[in-house]
């Protein structure tokens, strides 16, 4: 019964949120959508930012899989990488309420938002490197990857999701993939600047 109202909250959460904002969606409107009571929110959550970051965390385990599963289904890493780039636009691409609810509304949700943000950056950036290191492994004369890389291109991606989806473009997302690709793969590819390595 707990776990069938959090979800509900959750989902009250997210349809509010992507319709309304973060800041103009109260925690009576979501306890009215969600259908519990007042005391079964407040046993579930300590207050509005809990939820919306339960919210926020909640489908992103099966984002990770999703991406992982095609970024291994081929042994050419650019091969893998175009999958793995494809399956990342195409979750987001499918869920529009919750691509607002992350990119649009979770940085303007306030400091703890923005760290849970920031965590979760962190299994973007080591399939970065990972991929990155099948690509050295495939041409041994590629130079050593910048330190800088994993970082340049998870938050350069992000950034450009985050401007379509708040431009009501993310129906288009999948379109971009060949560029995104492209630019994945030349810095991937390139070298940094001399003791930069």
């Amino acid at each position: 019964m707990r776990s069938s109202q959090r979800e509900r909250l959750i989902e009250a959460m997210l349809q509010l949120v992507a319709q309304r904002g973060y800041a103009a969606t109260t925690v009576p409107e979501v306890i009215a959508a969600a259908r519990v009571s007042r005391n079964a929110f407040y046993e579930q959550f300590a207050d509005k930012e809990a939820c919306f970051l339960a919210l926020c965390e909640r489908d992103l385990p099966s984002l990770i899989e999703e991406i992982h599963t095609a970024a291994t289904s081929s042994d050419d890493w650019r091969a893998a990488n175009l999958g793995g780039l494809r399956a990342y636009l195409g979750w987001w691409q499918e869920r529009p309420a919750y691509a607002q609810a992350y990119f649009v509304e979770l940085p303007r949700a306030g400091e703890r938002a923005v760290a849970q943000r920031d965590r979760a950056y962190r299994p973007f950036l080591d399939m970065v490197t990972a991929m990155a290191t099948r690509a050295r492994k495939a041409d041994p004369a590629l130079p050593p990857l910048p330190a800088t890389t994993p970082r340049l291109i998870v938050f350069g991606v992000t950034a450009f999701v985050e401007a379509e989806v708040r431009e009501g473009r993310v129906a288009g997302l999948l379109s971009w993939a060949d560029d995104l690709q492209n630019y994945m793969v030349t810095l991937l590819t390139a070298s940094g600047a001399p003791g930069r390595a």
